[in-house]
């Protein structure tokens, strides 16, 4: 892969760096989300089936996320437009999970309210011109 020049500008570096802290957020509460969920397990107000589905799906976007934000910040377009992709579709589908009454507990919908606070960082250093630019096909 051919390295772009414009990776090295400061605004470029800036802008991946916080994509990156931003989905590094977002994969830490994910698995501490997990982690609640284990330790919940036994509580049915707290933890059912659609808590356990959504917080393995969870993780497993903010891995396939890092991952993507670390081979963009190497300068890869397709990892680049992944996460263009998962992170639009992820708020959006976090604002579902929210407005959806009964399916899922006050303190899920809270948690992905703050991973959707994260999310929506990334949605918009994505989508700013400057990193459209930069990863535009040439």
């Amino acid at each position: 892969m051919q390295h772009t020049p414009d990776l090295d500008h400061p605004r470029s570096r800036t802008a991946l760096r916080s994509v990156r802290r931003l989905v590094s957020g977002y994969l830490g509460l994910s698995v501490l989300t997990l982690v609640a969920i284990v330790l919940l397990r036994g509580d049915a107000a707290a933890v059912n089936d659609a808590v356990w589905i959504r917080g393995t799906l969870v993780v497993v976007s903010a891995v396939v996320m890092f991952v993507c934000a670390v081979r963009a910040a190497r300068g890869s377009r397709p990892a680049y437009r992944r996460m263009r992709i998962i992170s639009a579709v992820m708020v959006l589908v976090i604002a579902v999970i929210i407005a959806l009454p009964g399916t899922f507990p006050l303190w899920m919908k809270i948690e992905q309210g703050v991973c959707g606070l994260f999310l929506t960082g990334v949605v918009a250093l994505l989508n700013g011109r400057h990193l459209r630019t930069l990863f535009a096909d040439r």
